[in-house]
């Protein structure tokens, strides 16, 4: 896989895997062969976005009182050394997408970041990933 550079465009989506019983799988397969779906993934995003609606308040409710910051957090070499240079640690607490840039160094990333709580997806190079699995919550 090529090196993503730190200003590549993070990506939209995440791939997921599930699975699912025959009945079920079936079930989407005629929605999708009658044309209520374009496929699967459609029937599936929208079945997900539905739930989402459904418990969106709760959701919200529950990323408040978690203290989480909401969307793309991205963290560049730059501002994980202002962190550093200030004597600082971060806790990052995220609902959505954090990206450590490609310049940033396993160590710099362990001497900035005090622990890192993720719903959704981390984005860095396995070094980093590795160099910060101990503050994974």
């Amino acid at each position: 896989m090529p090196a993503r550079s730190q200003y590549t465009k993070p990506p939209d989506t995440e791939k997921l895997t599930l699975n699912l019983g025959f009945v079920d799988l079936g079930s989407i397969d005629l929605l999708v062969r009658d044309g209520f779906y374009s496929n699967r993934s459609d029937f599936i995003r929208t079945a997900v976005r539905n739930q989402l609606t459904t418990h969106a308040e709760t959701a919200k409710k529950a990323a408040s009182r978690l203290t989480l910051e909401l969307g793309l957090r991205t963290f560049a070499r730059k501002d994980l050394e202002k962190i550093q240079a200030a004597g600082e640690r971060l806790k990052i607490r995220v609902l959505g997408l954090v990206v450590i840039a490609d310049d940033v160094t396993p160590d710099l990333a362990r001497a900035a970041i005090e622990s890192i709580t993720v719903l959704g997806a981390l984005h860095a190079s396995p070094e980093v990933k590795t160099a910060l699995a101990d503050r994974l919550g």
